[in-house]
């Protein structure tokens, strides 16, 4: 039997890693659920850690790219990537979390089989097997991360087992392009040429991390957005238990719209068919907010209106990085959460 880490500070006495709380000085704040994965879910972390010290981010698992995808395919666990960046993005602004955020976000340059590994993927997929395969450990792995950055918050899985993104693609056969083809993997699926008319999960009922299904519960407010509409955001909503939990939930439900098409996936998208796409896969998930940026939306009366049909309404806030990049500010993202948070 493999045997866990020493004994450390926050381990109880029957053996388990209490959650991380918020660190001290954090204000409380609302529950915060942020769906998402990426560089998406990083910014929406590094935002709403300031607003909150009660911050869940939940990740998607289906990367099969890159270091996830090589220590997933070698080592059969849950892609870590995603799960590393979302922790990065938690790491307190003082000199030990500053720290720890860039060693887990180096990767290796070599010449060899570490090439372009990242430290935090091989620091997780460590204590996993330090852990075992036993009940919880996935998720006691991440706690042990997040409590060594120092994170402002919680990282979890959507769920349980690894999984493939399948999409289906109009266009991707350029002798038939207005054949719609299945395209499988993370992957292929932002790759493939052509337009991504919608994604399944394989398993298509995979286990939800028990624990996710509890932080969205018991939230007052779940995000969804920034990121990768079809492999980052939308896949939360094809897990079964996970859709049931996010349609039930008395959270208040917000979503945060990109600035700009994910190349790939959704070229030439307005940001309204960003939310026609989101009601397609979930009808029965209503919305109380859209969050956009005011300088990318050009018809603020087709956005609204897509807004509305999913029971919300629309704010429209400077949130873009004011030196032009495309990609949200922190600070002012957070300033257009807490707005919303207060209302």
């Amino acid at each position: 039997m493999k045997r866990g880490p020493a004994r450390g500070p926050g381990r109880g006495d029957g053996g388990t890693v209490e959650a991380p709380g918020p660190v001290a000085g954090s204000a409380p704040g609302p529950k915060v659920v942020a769906l998402g994965g990426g560089h998406g879910l990083y910014a929406a972390l590094s935002a709403l850690r300031r607003v909150t010290g009660r911050l869940t981010g939940v990740v998607t698992v289906a990367d099969d790219g890159g270091s996830s995808g090589r220590l997933r395919a070698e080592l059969g666990v849950l892609p870590p990537g995603d799960l590393r960046m979302a922790l990065a993005a938690l790491c307190g602004d003082d000199e030990w979390g500053q720290t720890w955020r860039d060693v887990v976000q180096h990767r290796f340059r070599s010449g060899g089989v570490l090439h372009d590994h990242a430290v935090g993927n091989l620091l997780i997929v460590a204590l996993w097997e330090l852990l075992g395969d036993r009940e919880g450990a996935t998720v006691e792995g991440l706690d042990w991360i997040g409590r060594l950055l120092g994170a402002h918050g919680r990282v979890l899985p959507m769920a349980s087992v690894p999984m493939d993104i399948v999409a289906e693609v109009r266009g991707a056969d350029p002798a038939r392009p207005g054949a719609v083809t299945r395209v499988k993997g993370q992957v292929a699926c932002a790759s493939t040429p052509g337009t991504v008319l919608g994604v399944d999960l394989v398993p298509a009922d995979p286990p939800a991390c028990p624990e996710t299904l509890a932080a969205v519960d018991d939230a007052d407010f779940v995000v969804f957005g920034p990121g990768s509409w079809f492999t980052s955001v939308l896949p939360h909503l094809k897990v079964p238990a996970l859709a049931r939990a996010l349609t039930r939930t008395r959270a208040r439900r917000v979503v945060a719209l990109n600035l700009v098409p994910q190349p790939g996936e959704t070229d030439d998208f307005s940001p309204q068919r960003h939310l026609e796409v989101l009601q397609a896969h979930a009808p029965d998930l209503r919305v109380d907010v859209v969050l956009a940026d005011r300088g990318v939306v050009e018809d603020t009366g087709a956005l609204e209106k897509a807004a509305t049909a999913l029971g919300g309404r629309l704010v429209l806030a400077d949130v873009a990085d004011p030196g032009g990049a495309p990609r949200h500010d922190p600070a002012l993202l957070a300033q257009a959460f807490v707005q919303i948070f207060a209302q």
